[in-house]
């Protein structure tokens, strides 16, 4: 790849090293290691659930599962340093008044006791909707919504600053496959006003989240209605958009057509549900993917070997974008969102040749440890990519963050 067009992604900056006594430390080899990407390369973080959070019925899981557990969250958070948790209000709250809060704090503090940041997704969306809600009249349902988004988001605050708003708006006033509320109070307010009413409850509850708007429907459609949101003065940090690719990968030209008309709004981009297959291709003629229901999807060696190649090309278009700050490929092990063979993990936690290839781009291509030398003032000049190091010097660990638009560190 060539190293040009990444390079926005890295940072120049002077080291200075100091003793105790303030003096320089003078003609001393230094170790700089990386840590963490400032970029988020995430997954689906589900499983932390069970492994840190136990049953939901406040149970532990037995040595086996958990076993298995930490197998797959080690390998994929090696990889990773970016987690989706769950917040589908239907299976969160699936009785009024008793949320699955106590789990989801414990999967947060697994997250960030090892430094991967967590998102929560999502707040709002008319799918896995609470049944409860149906008993409601619409004004109910609205103030339930809003009283819902301050309650979660406000509990969370410190441990996941990152949320998933709102999903899949375009669709939601129209969406016929089955009654629910959402899809009810959006029909009454439009989509503009349920956008900006459910962002200001997130922003009062947490003025510093970063808060997204998130979609699968990538067209024209979803464009106008950021447009719109913008102009209504709706705090959107992040624009967030899903490519769910079980038809086949969507190709470099569309990607870079669909990056250049969402970076026009200026936003950073998060690609946050992103799949691609290694089994066989869903059929063309599905419109919906969650109508597709077979038995069995299995992965196959020529499907793994695409898969990798494909994703290669879709982590190297989207790292060397400026507008993108986050893709996040969305099941972590085959079998999981439709019984797709979408996983970086085989259903046995062993890794296919994706895991492989993206390890070699996030923690080779991509990651700077070096090995400098201090000059007589104390100081290096050092380049790397953006994120989290550690200088060893004399067998200590000095943390430091490299980070944009800076001249000089003192460590």
């Amino acid at each position: 790849m060539n190293t040009e067009k990444i390079a926005h992604r890295k940072s120049k900056v002077k080291l200075f090293f100091k003793k105790q006594d303030g003096s320089p430390l003078a003609n001393e080899t230094v170790e700089l290691r990386q840590k963490r990407h400032e970029f988020l390369f995430g997954c689906g973080g589900f499983d932390a659930l069970i492994y840190a959070g136990g049953k939901p019925d406040g149970g532990n899981i037995d040595e086996k599962q958990k076993a298995n557990s930490k197998e797959l969250l080690d390998r994929i958070f090696a990889l990773c340093n970016y987690a989706t948790l769950p917040f589908y209000w239907g299976r969160y709250e699936s009785e009024e008044g008793k949320s699955d809060e106590r789990r989801t704090i414990a999967a947060a503090k697994y997250y960030a006791e090892r430094g991967v940041v967590t998102k929560g997704h999502p707040l709002c969306w008319h799918t896995v909707c609470a049944p409860w809600l149906m008993k409601y009249s619409n004004a109910e349902i609205i103030k339930k919504q809003l009283e819902r988004i301050r309650r979660d988001v406000g509990a969370f605050r410190g441990l996941i600053d990152k949320w998933d708003v709102i999903n899949e708006v375009v669709i939601m006033p129209i969406f016929d496959k089955y009654d629910n509320a959402i899809t009810r109070i959006c029909k009454e307010l439009g989509r503009v006003r349920m956008v900006k009413e459910v962002f200001a409850a997130a922003k009062e509850a947490n003025p510093a989240a970063s808060l997204l708007i998130n979609d699968f429907d990538l067209t024209t459609k979803y464009e106008i209605l950021i447009d719109g949101c913008l102009n209504a003065g709706i705090p959107i940090d992040t624009i967030g958009l899903q490519t769910h690719q079980h038809q086949g990968y969507m190709g470099l030209e569309k990607l870079e057509e669909i990056l250049d008309r969402y970076s026009h709004f200026g936003l950073p981009l998060h690609f946050t549900e992103n799949t691609i297959i290694s089994g066989h291709l869903m059929p063309p003629d599905i419109v919906d993917l969650n109508d597709y229901q077979i038995p069995e999807w299995p992965s196959t060696p020529e499907g793994e070997e695409r898969q990798a190649r494909e994703l290669v090309e879709i982590y190297e278009v989207l790292f060397s974008h400026p507008s993108v700050e986050a893709i996040t490929n969305w099941d972590s092990t085959d079998g999981r969102w439709l019984g797709a063979p979408s996983g970086l993990l085989h259903k046995d936690n062993s890794p296919k040749p994706a895991y492989h290839a993206l390890m070699s781009k996030i923690k080779g291509e991509w990651w700077t440890n070096e090995t400098l030398r201090t000059d007589e003032k104390g100081e290096i000049a050092f380049e790397g990519f953006r994120g989290d190091y550690e200088a060893l010097v004399r067998g200590t660990g000095i943390p430091f963050t490299l980070r944009k638009n800076q001249e000089r560190i003192e460590l």
